[in-house]
């Protein structure tokens, strides 16, 4: 005897298979944010490899703008240096996050050689092109190891990494800022004057971003 359950029709073979494939799908991403929220997901080995290198970089800005801050110390601008001064110590902060990055990974951390700063300044100017410079350079940098991110689907790297697009952002403006200001203000000495104490007054704050 067939008995009819009203408001309800037998699956056929191909719903039952769809089902089931989406059930499957759904504890296989269930079981992946897990892994993500509990600090267990691996990175690749190439993300790894440009994280490590960037804490080399940051480093190495953090020798180049404490370079840049002894040039003006030396030349008697102490807001210039007090401005590049502190410009390392951020370059300093951010070189301990991508370590911190790593380690929350489960990664090892390797500390290569940090170099030498090559840059020879001759006059007032040149600290402040050679900075942006650098700050473009970095964010190029950056943007190689979001795109590695990007190809590996890890989109935990990607979502760590926003913070420091945004920053590079911030800190090419910056930048290009102080050469406007310098091309406005540093023609005679009063203007130069003013535009050290406003340098001066600059001071550390620790970054936003926790990891």
């Amino acid at each position: 005897m067939h008995i009819h359950m009203p408001g309800k029709q037998a699956q056929t073979g191909l719903e039952i298979e769809k089902n089931m494939d989406i059930g499957l799908r759904f504890w296989y991403n269930l079981i992946g944010y897990i892994l993500i929220l509990g600090g267990k997901a691996m990175l690749s080995k190439k993300v790894v490899e440009l994280l490590n290198d960037q804490v080399n970089k940051e480093f190495y800005s953090a020798y180049l703008y404490l370079d840049m801050s002894n040039y003006y110390k030396n030349e008697g601008l102490d807001g210039f240096a007090n401005w590049y001064k502190i410009q390392a110590q951020e370059e300093r902060d951010h070189a301990v996050l991508f370590i911190e990055y790593l380690q929350q990974n489960g990664e090892a951390v390797v500390l290569e050689a940090i170099g030498k700063p090559d840059k020879e300044f001759s006059k007032f100017t040149d600290p402040l092109e050679a900075g942006a410079e650098h700050e473009r350079f970095v964010t190029g940098l950056i943007h190689n190891i979001y795109a590695a991110a990007y190809d590996e689907k890890d989109f935990r790297t990607m979502q760590f990494l926003d913070w420091f697009v945004k920053e590079q952002a911030e800190e090419e403006e910056n930048a290009d800022d102080l050469i406007r200001k310098f091309e406005l203000f540093g023609g005679d000495s009063k203007g130069l004057y003013m535009l050290d104490n406003e340098l001066a007054a600059r001071v550390y704050s620790a970054p936003s971003l926790t990891v």
